[in-house]
């Protein structure tokens, strides 16, 4: 089933974005970091405010290594805090160096046993993707790998191997004409957008629902 995700940083965003057709949200502030965890309080706003499922970043500084024992407390933290609201589930992705953080990442996912997650794009940092895949489909928390698809060399290996357990989604500043490729030449259903869903392209912008729509047509094919 063809999926189009829409990043929001504000109720306003999450709204237009439902009204033009988005499938999924993921909340995050700071998105010219990369994205960074949203207060909870506007996650619960978001999440009062539609009815479609609601992804939320955590990531407290805009590299992919944990700086300290109380960032990861932070991280936790938030994780409990999520778990109690309304929502789908989570966006993380933990290094160390250009390996896979696998303690740090379960740790923060052993808070919010009943969410879903994401993991984000620290993914096309990593030397071996193959065997972070493989790591990955042993937490069974985790069901998508977010990838810009220019810095992923293989991408139809990618999915395949990822496939069952995982769902491979395009993001990292992919444009109509990007959606529309993938979907002619890789096993790609689901797409994420910020830049695109905007407009000028300014992620600064509000959501425009006008854009989503003409995304959400084009992902839908």
């Amino acid at each position: 089933m063809p999926i189009l995700e829409v990043i929001g940083c504000s109720v306003a965003d999450a709204v237009a974005a439902e009204r033009g057709g988005a499938d999924r949200l993921e909340v995050v502030r700071a998105p010219e970091a990369g994205g960074l965890t949203p207060p909870i309080s506007l996650v619960k706003e978001i999440a009062a405010a539609v009815s479609i499922p609601v992804r939320v970043m955590l990531r407290e500084n805009d590299g992919f290594e944990i700086a300290d024992r109380e960032e990861l407390r932070k991280l936790c933290e938030n994780a409990r805090e999520l778990a109690a609201l309304e929502i789908d589930g989570v966006v993380l992705g933990f290094l160390r160096g250009r390996s896979l953080d696998l303690a740090a990442v379960q740790q923060v996912l052993s808070c919010a046993p009943r969410l879903k997650a994401t993991f984000h794009r620290a993914f096309e940092e990593l030397e071996n993707q193959q065997a972070a895949i493989a790591a990955l489909k042993g937490v069974p928390q985790f069901d998508r790998i977010l990838i810009s698809p220019p810095r992923v060399s293989d991408l139809k290996q990618l999915v395949r191997s990822a496939a069952p357990e995982l769902i491979v989604v395009a993001g990292g500043g992919i444009d109509r004409a990007t959606i529309r490729s993938l979907r002619e030449s890789a096993d790609i259903r689901e797409f994420h957008v910020g830049r695109a869903a905007r407009r000028d392209g300014n992620i600064h912008q509000p959501v425009d629902p006008a854009r989503v729509r003409e995304l959400a047509a084009l992902v839908s094919g």
